[in-house]
């Protein structure tokens, strides 16, 4: 299997979850470390390789490259029981993956990044409310699916609990308390325990 080159930054969440599934699989990689807050992303150099000026960002060996973190779980994860092959399964893993970058990750990322990269006085503070309570609702949706199952698909754990993950279990940095979510908690329990979890380091 030929090594694959991540190019991301560490305390992104989005590009813990290209790290994660990764070793979760096995796969060889190489990490190009790559300061999106320092305009790295926006070098000629890194937008010939994506326009959008983003991370996570994967090259292939060929030089093929692929963006946006849950596409990347997909690719890396096909053929391996981290993506369904059942259609009906799959379905539901990318409903949740959709779930993530519409209800939860614009919510609790960005709360989290506030709170951690910007100054004390920085105007974008006022957003936190409304933020939170976005992020609250997106919450309130994983705990009740949560509390019939130990995953979010069927089959078990899976690329939709990877991309949840990346943020929740980080929620506390945006301000959210995670106390009265014990089905929420319980599952950051399992994604922890499965074989070849790493914990997010930055």
């Amino acid at each position: 299997m030929d090594a694959v080159t991540v190019y991301g930054m560490k305390a992104s969440g989005n590009c813990f979850k290209v790290q994660l599934v990764l070793e979760q699989t096995g796969r060889p990689y190489r990490w190009v470390e790559v300061n999106s807050a320092a305009g790295e992303t926006r070098t000629p150099g890194y937008l010939a390789k994506n326009p959008n000026g983003k991370v996570p960002l994967l090259e292939l060996a060929d030089g093929r490259v692929l963006a946006e973190s849950n596409a990347i779980l997909c690719f890396l994860a096909e053929g391996s029981p981290l993506l369904p092959s059942d259609p009906w399964q799959r379905a539901q893993a990318l409903q949740w993956m959709f779930f993530e970058q519409y209800s939860h990750e614009p919510y609790i990322a960005v709360a989290r990044f506030i709170m951690g990269w910007l100054p004390e006085d920085s105007a974008r503070r006022a957003e936190l409310p409304r933020l939170r309570e976005r992020g609250y609702q997106a919450l309130d949706v994983m705990e009740r699916h949560l509390a019939g199952q130990p995953f979010f698909v069927d089959t078990g754990y899976s690329v939709a609990d990877i991309a949840l993950y990346a943020y929740t279990h980080e929620a506390h940095r945006g301000g959210f308390d995670l106390a009265s979510y014990p089905a929420v908690r319980g599952w950051l329990t399992r994604v922890e325990a499965t074989p070849g979890f790493v914990p997010h380091r930055y």
